[in-house]
């Protein structure tokens, strides 16, 4: 899995996670108006307690 870090139409920095097969997985949800700030965002994802329950 990789994350892949680039900017939108609006010049916004954004993210995509890809797993293995090329395919994306999941993407911000928003747009950053700063690298360090998508930088974070992806730590934050990176850090989610496997733990944490799936509720429907």
């Amino acid at each position: 899995m990789y994350f892949h870090l680039y900017r939108d139409v609006n010049n916004q920095w954004r993210w995509s996670l890809h797993a293995r097969n090329m395919r994306k997985v999941a993407e911000s949800g928003e747009g950053y108006h700063h690298k360090a700030d998508c930088f974070a965002a992806i730590e934050l994802v990176k850090s989610t307690d496997r733990d944490t329950p799936i509720r429907e």
